[in-house]
């Protein structure tokens, strides 16, 4: 599939809108070196080094080389559980035959997921109880709540919020583990795009085009989980300029965090996202791109026709059915 997904998007850089071009050897090298390296037959390992492990186990006084096994498991097993990542997670331990293959990754994971997991983990993901006292605020009707939410952070002009529909936030979050990846368009003015015709960084003349990128982690410190809280996702947006000319160090200009403290109890997920200043995007744009990603990603909802056609094209590298000025078409549709 990686192979396939780097054929297709090299073919959409050299077409008519070039959003991609020069990425190929860039994404070539996103691919996690512990996860590949761990995915040989373990039977090949241990015949090739038998020999050794042998001569271990007649030094430390074992019958075989299964009872150096016993002998070493708990330590075997701590320097796994410290070796896993989201990408390569730990083994499940088997004593009687190797555990099968995990499944493949989902299409196009890059460096950018490393990215926002190690921002995200390093910055720390704020509790809805940094924005609100959880407590007062759980009972109130659903209206209030939403006006509290909003009144929270009016007077923040680097600041987005929204209060997402429980059953509306679990569609898009379920295209969104299928599709953690996508690229929106950002209108520019008239006088804008006239100006500057399309260009070597992926942008059209009637818009800038942005990259965005899903994550999901565990809740956040201080929230308590349920079966409805059971993580905190994240979207971070770059401009895809950015991202060709930096690659995973691209910095975000808006990151997305959605809690579900009070999903359970009033049906409602409580949307926060911070504009980083000088970064060349406003709120309102950055309005705009998160209510596109409802638009691309709600399968039951606003996407259920072209829209998420095109959303699964890109994550496929369909460089036949995918094309920017489409994309652009369906954005400005409501």
């Amino acid at each position: 599939m990686a192979s396939l997904r780097s054929q297709a998007f090299q073919s959409l850089s050299r077409g008519r809108t070039p959003f991609i071009r020069s990425q190929q050897r860039r994404w070539a090298q996103v691919h996690d070196v512990r996860f590949l390296a761990t995915h040989h037959d373990p039977n090949q390992v241990l015949d090739r080094y038998r020999s050794k492990l042998n001569h271990k186990a007649q030094q430390e006084g074992h019958e075989s080389v299964d009872s150096l096994k016993d002998a070493y498991k708990d330590k075997i097993d701590n320097l796994r559980r410290k070796a896993a990542t989201p990408v390569t997670p730990e083994a499940a331990p088997s004593a009687t035959a190797p555990p099968p293959p995990p499944p493949s990754p989902p299409p196009r994971q890059s460096a950018q997921a490393a990215q926002v997991a190690s921002a995200t983990k390093s910055a720390g993901v704020k509790p809805l109880s940094s924005y609100l006292d959880v407590e007062k605020v759980r009972t109130l009707p659903a209206k209030e709540l939403e006006t509290v939410w909003r009144l929270r952070h009016a007077g923040n002009s680097h600041s987005v919020c929204a209060v997402i529909p429980l059953e509306t936030y679990q569609r898009i979050v379920s295209a969104a583990r299928q599709n953690p990846q996508f690229i929106l368009p950002l209108p520019r003015t008239e006088t804008a795009a006239q100006a500057e015709p399309e260009s070597e960084s992926g942008d059209h003349p009637g818009a800038d085009i942005h990259f965005l990128q899903w994550a999901f982690h565990p809740p956040a410190a201080g929230s308590v989980p349920t079966q409805v809280n059971s993580h905190t996702s994240t979207i971070i947006f770059t401009s895809l300029a950015a991202y060709k000319l930096h690659g995973s160090f691209a910095p975000p200009h808006t990151t997305i965090t959605h809690h579900l403290d009070l999903a359970e109890e009033q049906g409602l997920v409580l949307m926060h996202g911070q504009v980083m200043p000088d970064a060349g995007v406003s709120a309102t744009e950055a309005s705009w791109l998160v209510s596109c990603v409802q638009r691309f990603y709600d399968f039951g909802g606003q996407a259920s026709g072209r829209k998420g056609e095109l959303l699964r094209m890109f994550t496929r590298g369909d460089v036949e059915g995918f094309k920017i000025e489409e994309l652009m078409e369906e954005a400005e549709k409501v």
